[in-house]
């Protein structure tokens, strides 16, 4: 296959946008992923590899990445026109991106030289990342974890266990955020370190969501060596890396998911038109219901439009961001609950793909206000950081 002309247009956001709505409204090797059905997540997963690996191939999914890490230069928002358009092209946002958003800026920030090993096979599909943070016994309250990295010449011995690791079941290397100091030293005691899931010591224990997809996993780590040269910044500054990927993770993560939650509403809306014509009444309140779930994400791209523009801008996005991820939970939430009553028998017991992926992504939505901290947590840093709100008193 002879390899594509690739441009950089790092320096034209537009003619970057214009150049790649041409190519996905016309390449016929785009088809195959509009009408693909999966049997589980680990066949989407490597089916959205492949096209990260087409994406790559033509470069459209270089640009907002520098070019020491494999891109071709431009900044976030690139990214999020990437997704937009794919979204507006009836084509997935390859599941893959979700963690890339996260995990990928804070590697090229505080590992430059994992991020140029590691991050161009990422953005070609040939691997990609978990997420381990939470514990047992430490979820939204990230500085009592208790997985230990002690440190052994030139590697780390790690011990211990994480929980709902995003990925965790389908991901070549992991991305942990682990104990090197004492356990009083709370958060200043953390690190955070890249774990190849093939390390002797690592073992990966899929968790099946009630849908039955294995979206995250259980990760037991005994005496698992990795060498040092895999941190990600410098031992004890784990949770200045946290703080900073939370940026992105409120920005990126929010703005592609939002990106995604436009085509599943205009998807819905297309099915009830399909039934309009067919001469079926529609549900009581349903052009109310579509409209106050558009409005809820109206204001999600508006409030993570301005998130992404001071990424774009080298601008340090601080616990404001939390209102990002309140209003993507609501969206998610209402979106998804939206679907299960509109389309009724069809939402319950189709058999279509389109069904099936409805039902699926329904249930995953059940925990849209706990993953990446809570909506309370969410909320009480808005309470005491945002707006000054007085602490509760204590009777």
């Amino acid at each position: 296959m002879t390899a594509p002309v690739v441009t950089s247009y790092a320096g034209g956001l537009s003619a970057y946008r214009e150049a790649l709505q041409t190519y996905l409204a016309t390449d016929p090797e785009l088809d195959r992923w509009r009408s693909a059905s999966h049997a589980g997540t680990e066949d989407r997963m490597a089916d959205h590899a492949r096209l990260m690996g087409e994406l790559y191939r033509h470069g459209w999914s270089r640009h907002g990445w520098p070019e020491e890490a494999g891109g071709l230069g431009g900044d976030e928002r690139f990214r999020a026109v990437l997704y937009d358009e794919l979204a507006a092209a009836d084509l997935p946002i390859p599941g893959p991106h979700l963690l890339l958003e996260t995990l990928g800026p804070p590697m090229v920030r505080f590992a430059p030289a994992l991020a140029a090993a590691h991050l161009p096979a990422c953005l070609r599909g040939e691997e990609w990342w978990g997420q381990g943070f939470s514990e047992p016994e430490a979820g939204s309250d990230l500085a009592g974890l208790r997985c230990r990295a002690r440190r052994e010449g030139d590697a780390y011995v790690i011990s211990g266990q994480k929980l709902w690791t995003s990925h965790g079941a389908t991901a070549t290397r992991l991305v942990c955020l682990v104990r090197t100091g004492t356990a009083e030293s709370r958060h200043r005691g953390l690190s955070m370190i890249m774990v190849d899931v093939a390390t002797p010591g690592v073992s990966v224990r899929p968790i099946a969501l009630a849908s039955g997809d294995d979206e995250l996993a259980e990760v037991f780590f005994d005496d698992a060596v990795v060498p040092a040269t895999r941190l990600v910044g410098e031992e004890g500054q784990g949770w200045a890396v946290a703080m900073y990927l939370l940026q992105f993770e409120r920005a990126m993560y929010a703005w592609l998911s939002a990106a995604d939650a436009l085509r599943g509403l205009r998807e819905l809306r297309n099915r009830l038109r399909s039934r309009m014509s067919d001469g079926r009444a529609l549900p009581d309140g349903a052009a109310a219901r579509l409209g106050e779930v558009y409005t809820d994400l109206v204001a999600l791209r508006a409030r993570s439009g301005d998130t992404v523009r001071r990424l774009a801008a080298g601008q340090t996005v601080g616990p404001e961001a939390s209102v990002d991820k309140v209003l993507l939970a609501t969206l998610e939430i209402g979106l998804h609950d939206l679907a299960r009553d509109l389309l009724g028998a069809e939402f319950l017991f189709g058999g279509a793909a389109d069904d099936v992926r409805w039902r699926a992504d329904w249930w995953y939505s059940r925990s849209a206000t706990m993953l990446g901290g809570s909506a309370e947590v969410q909320r009480t840093i808005l309470a005491d950081h945002v707006l000054g709100l007085p602490k509760e008193s204590k009777a």
